[in-house]
């Protein structure tokens, strides 16, 4: 296993994210199937990763019950364990951090995190004390790194970087967003801050684990013998920046993958690359709305018609559960409120039916409900 320092922390490049652990149940979020998940965490430990990454609502709340006695049995300083406060969970960030502890049984965290700052959300994270708290707990020993996790557009990163020195930052960075989204421009924001940078959905949510026939055929064509998915993981081990690659692994097979993958350390060539965007764009034009944030379509309903569309995509590409940064909105900006009128399809160079997206979302935000 390769390794990388963080703050005096001596990762394993290979994380292990437990938001989507064997789980009883079908449906997002159900609880643990505690044996198959431990059998993935003695596994990991056994060759040498050391991170495990987990979140207050993962698996609704028992993501972090079932770390707690997962990694209990292994001495407290041979792991690293990170987890996140989520404010529409829980808003009192003083009540969700202690049940964290008594959740995991320990008595600090490595990595601390707000979740998922983003667009809708900076303002909340940045302004109810939560920081300031945790970097209180910080000093006390009980947090040993303050980050955040991110979602959102550059200058919203700019914004969260410029508010206090963090410790490390996660960003959703994965060859798919790296070229078709504004992922590059995020690492690049990092890098100029000297932030350490961890990527997450590395592997999209198990999206780049197949692509279309097409794009699957491509990369197979080239390297028969490997995964579809080792090509993402190879393609970050080749951004010298990133500290850790963190991956939600869901049975034995993907974990074993990426550890070979890691352990191999074989980075993608110039010509592989160039795969990779043929068949990552094959797989954009079959999911995607293509909205160039031209901005020239104005709803008099006063919806946000680009990033609604850039939350539909990431939509379609990593499952409903996405579309929960919509509810940040009031709900009167929020897409069931679309009328379908029809002006933003006449203003839009793309040629984009709108309306059919806000519908498409407005149904599924009703499933969330």
């Amino acid at each position: 296993m390769h390794y990388s320092k963080v703050k005096g922390a001596s990762l394993s490049l290979l994380g292990m994210g437990a938001m989507r652990l064997p789980q009883i149940g079908e449906g997002w979020g159900r609880p643990v199937d505690y044996g198959p998940a431990e059998e993935l965490v003695d596994y990991c430990i056994a060759h040498g990763v050391n991170y495990f990454d987990t979140a207050y609502v993962y698996h609704g709340g028992d993501s972090e019950k079932f770390l707690g006695k997962a990694l209990s049995k292994y001495p407290r300083d041979s792991y690293f364990v990170a987890d996140k406060y989520n404010i529409l969970a829980q808003p009192d960030y003083r009540l969700q951090f202690e049940e964290q502890l008594e959740r995991l049984q320990v008595d600090y965290i490595d990595f601390y995190m707000p979740h998922g700052i983003s667009d809708n959300f900076i303002s909340g994270y940045l302004g109810n004390g939560c920081v300031e708290y945790f970097q209180e707990e910080k000093k006390r020993g009980r947090i040993k790194r303050l980050g955040f996790s991110f979602h959102g557009k550059p200058d919203v990163l700019r914004r969260a970087l410029s508010y206090c020195d963090w410790d490390f930052t996660m960003i959703q960075l994965n060859y798919y967003d790296w070229f078709h989204s504004n992922t590059s421009e995020l690492y690049s924001i990092l890098k100029e801050n000297n932030v350490p940078i961890m990527a997450m959905e590395s592997v999209h949510g198990g999206m780049l684990a197949s692509l279309t026939d097409e794009g699957n055929a491509i990369l197979r064509e080239a390297e028969p013998d490997r995964s579809i998915a080792s090509w993402a993981i190879r393609f970050l081990m080749g951004l010298p920046d990133v500290s850790l690659i963190l991956s939600g692994m869901s049975n034995l097979d993907q974990v074993r993958d990426n550890i070979a993958t890691v352990k191999e350390r074989k980075v993608l060539s110039g010509g592989e690359k160039e795969l990779l965007l043929r068949a990552s764009t094959l797989l954009f034009k079959t999911i995607a709305a293509s909205c160039t944030f031209c901005r020239y379509c104005k709803c008099p309903q006063g919806l946000d018609i680009p990033n609604i569309l850039n939350v539909y995509n990431d939509y379609k590409a990593g499952g409903e559960w996405r579309l929960k940064r919509l509810l940040a909105l009031p709900e009167e900006h929020r897409p069931p409120a679309c009328t379908n009128c029809g002006l933003c399809v006449d203003q839009c160079p793309q040629n984009l039916e709108m309306p059919k997206y806000m519908d498409e979302i407005a149904k599924a935000m009703k499933a969330l409900a």
